[in-house]
């Protein structure tokens, strides 16, 4: 029987952005009126727009007053940490029936940090009956929203460093993989980028980090200008390998470029992954991350205003996100409209 489902694009109509809240038990801790102040800020320019579900262990005191508190849904549960991207469901649409909710087995990006809280977040999710959808058991593969791009049309992008690292699906080749991703996602093509990184990122280079998928066979990506900076030459092959990508009707991608945003660094001295590409595709906005660097802020957003004309492009400073490595895109996942069709 002739498939019907599809992962849509991040621009398809959505129904929630979710949001997993920062506490006290989470690395976070250390700084947690900074990031709260982050997270706040990202829930307002959410919840403005369009409905949020916020998952925590208690409902935020910081919210509890907020002017768009209705447009709030919450589902209480416990949590290790915060980035929605990669612990949430990653949704399926199929023509003429309820979507799927696909539960993958989130594993700390590799078993760098303990996950098994924020793996079962996913369970307490569904049984709220916020979701409209079928769920759907995919623990026995281990992957990240972060890692992947769809352009809701059977093109998937991603990275052959972060799905080929150990730990995660390391009894699987690359082919098994690709194998496994045209079959679950019903897909024509997967793309690879085998090039690109940021010094910080634990993730193995997530594809969201790196290069996205826009409207209109456009790709948008991080390019880096500055001969001397450590990320020049990845970058730049990276660069010339997404010259080389074709749609399935042949034709090249459309290529933006995101400016390289400066050196941050933290106490020790180490480079924190600072990214314009970890921007979020909203109905009416794109939020996308700032980082008190005003330059390079307004170019990014004059980038995306290219990409996604129409849109709203709504900047929220990160500079609290990447202290632990990650942006604005990693602490948020969509959910797709999705009415049963008759």
């Amino acid at each position: 029987m002739e498939k019907t489902y599809y992962l849509p694009a991040e621009w398809h109509r959505q129904s929630y952005i979710q949001l997993t809240w920062p506490h006290a038990e989470t690395d976070w801790a250390y700084m947690l009126d900074e990031v709260e102040e982050c997270f706040f800020n990202l829930a307002r320019e959410i919840a403005t727009r369009q409905p949020l579900l916020l998952v925590a262990p208690e409902f935020p005191d910081k919210l509890k007053d907020a002017p768009f508190r209705t447009n709030i849904h919450f589902v209480a549960c416990p949590t290790n940490d915060t980035w929605a991207r990669d612990h949430a469901f990653i949704t399926l649409l199929e023509q003429h029936a309820d979507p799927l909710l696909l539960d993958f087995c989130f594993n700390g990006w590799g078993m760098k940090f303990a996950a098994c809280k924020d793996n079962l977040i996913n369970s307490h999710v569904f049984k709220s009956g916020l979701l409209n959808g079928d769920y759907i058991n995919c623990r026995n593969f281990v992957l990240e929203g972060g890692s992947i791009e769809s352009d809701g049309n059977g093109t998937l992008l991603t990275t052959s460093t972060c799905l080929l690292a150990p730990n995660r699906n390391d009894t699987m080749t690359r082919k098994d993989i690709e194998l496994y991703l045209m079959e679950r996602f019903n897909l024509r093509q997967v793309l690879w980028l085998d090039y690109g990184y940021l010094a910080g990122d634990d993730t193995d280079s997530h594809v969201d980090t790196l290069a996205r998928l826009c409207p209109d066979n456009t790709i948008t990506y991080v390019q880096c200008t500055d001969k001397n900076d450590e990320h020049y030459g990845a970058l730049r092959t990276m660069e010339e390998q997404l010259k080389t990508f074709r749609t399935p009707d042949g034709d090249p991608y459309r290529l933006l470029p995101l400016p390289m945003a400066d050196a941050v660094y933290d106490e020790d001295g180490e480079r924190l992954p600072a990214t314009y590409a970890n921007f979020l595709i909203m109905n009416k906005a794109v939020l996308y991350p700032t980082y008190a660097q005003p330059e390079n802020d307004a170019r990014a957003a004059q980038v995306l205003a290219e990409a996604f004309p129409g849109r709203e492009i709504v900047g929220v400073d990160c500079c609290a996100l990447i202290k632990q490595h990650g942006s604005l895109h990693c602490v948020t996942m969509q959910y797709p409209d999705s009415i049963k069709t008759k």
